[in-house]
């Protein structure tokens, strides 16, 4: 009698991992965090915005520490697991999640009616572990609510990309926000998350009541690719998209023409409307906070730098990610 051959289970689980990836590389993910402040649910408000479609899934995650006083507490940990699958147990974090959902209703994504699904996993020896409730709707679609456990918020957020992948991060405006130089030694869990992540960035602000899509462009290809993403963001949005560039002084005006003139171009080949133009004259990181202020979403792309040269010599991306006073969707 031949004998069977013994079943790899860990090529199997990588395999239907892999597969699950390929799934999610084909639709438009958003993972919105939360820390339960009410500018982390800017992040949320922005996700249901932004994925309204059945195309797209918005992931909404709360990270909280290794071991968060469970252990002191008494808490029995299969109960505790149980009761906050089942939304019974006020746990850290499993109100914020429950606010989230709130704002998804709000904003006109209701997810409690469809199939739902629990999930936990073990992680980092906590006795919580990582937790979620995935609600599926017919479309495809999926709505997560997700407790994350890490040793500290931006790895967990950091973490979760990895598990993804994703298209777009969204965060809450930070309660501060340290200079380049600082930061290298000492920096905000929005700040490390924004300078980190693989993927764009969405830093949420109070703008959702304002309109349009700021599009900034120095003629590089970087530029350009920036320009295309958030171009199709703005449209699936139906935004109006305005292109800015910024002349250093007033002879090189001519130039900033020149790059708004290319991105049009670019655009109009996609069959993407440009509703408005606008060229500044001065520091670019002032221009565009200026001339951008007025609108929803302030678009800008990606340096390229390390984060050591940023703190050398400056990004004009995380400069307005800094102190712009609306919402700024940094493209990478």
């Amino acid at each position: 009698m031949a004998r069977r051959k013994p079943v790899n289970y860990r090529h199997q689980a990588e395999q239907e991992y892999e597969k699950l990836r390929e799934q999610r590389r084909n639709r438009f993910r958003i993972l919105a965090c939360v820390d339960g402040t009410e500018e982390s649910l800017m992040s949320v408000r922005f996700a249901a915005k932004i994925g309204w479609g059945k195309e797209c899934d918005i992931i909404i995650a709360f990270v909280r520490p290794v071991d968060q006083g469970l252990r002191s507490g008494g808490l029995q940990v299969g109960i505790a697991r149980q009761n906050m699958l089942d939304w019974g147990l006020d746990l850290p974090g499993v109100r914020y999640l429950k606010d989230s959902l709130e704002v998804l209703r709000e904003e006109g994504q209701s997810p409690e009616d469809w199939a739902a699904k629990s999930a936990h996993q073990d992680t980092w020896g906590d006795p919580l572990g990582d937790n979620k409730v995935e609600y599926v709707h017919e479309s495809g679609k999926t709505i997560v609510l997700k407790m994350k456990t890490a040793p500290d918020v931006a790895s967990g957020i950091l973490d979760q990309y990895e598990l993804g992948p994703y298209n777009l991060m969204i965060l809450g405006e930070p309660s501060r926000w340290r200079g380049e130089f600082k930061s290298v030694f000492d920096v905000g869990v929005v700040q490390k998350v924004s300078t980190l992540s693989p993927c764009s960035v969405l830093v949420a602000r109070k703008s959702l009541n304002k309109t349009g899509f700021f599009l900034c462009t120095d003629g590089t290809e970087r530029c350009e690719d920036a320009v295309r993403r958030a171009a199709v963001l703005a449209r699936y949005m139906k935004q109006p998209i305005t292109l800015f560039s910024v002349a250093k002084e007033r002879q090189n005006k001519q130039r900033a023409e020149a790059n708004i003139e290319h991105a049009s171009n670019v655009l109009k080949e996609m069959k993407i409307r440009v509703n408005n133009t606008k060229i500044g004259i001065g520091d670019t990181v002032e221009q565009i906070i200026k001339h951008g202020s007025n609108h929803a979403v302030i678009v800008v792309n990606d340096s390229g730098k390390s984060r050591l040269k940023r703190a050398v010599s400056g990004s004009v991306a995380f400069s307005v990610m800094r102190n712009a006073k609306n919402s700024v969707l940094n493209v990478r």
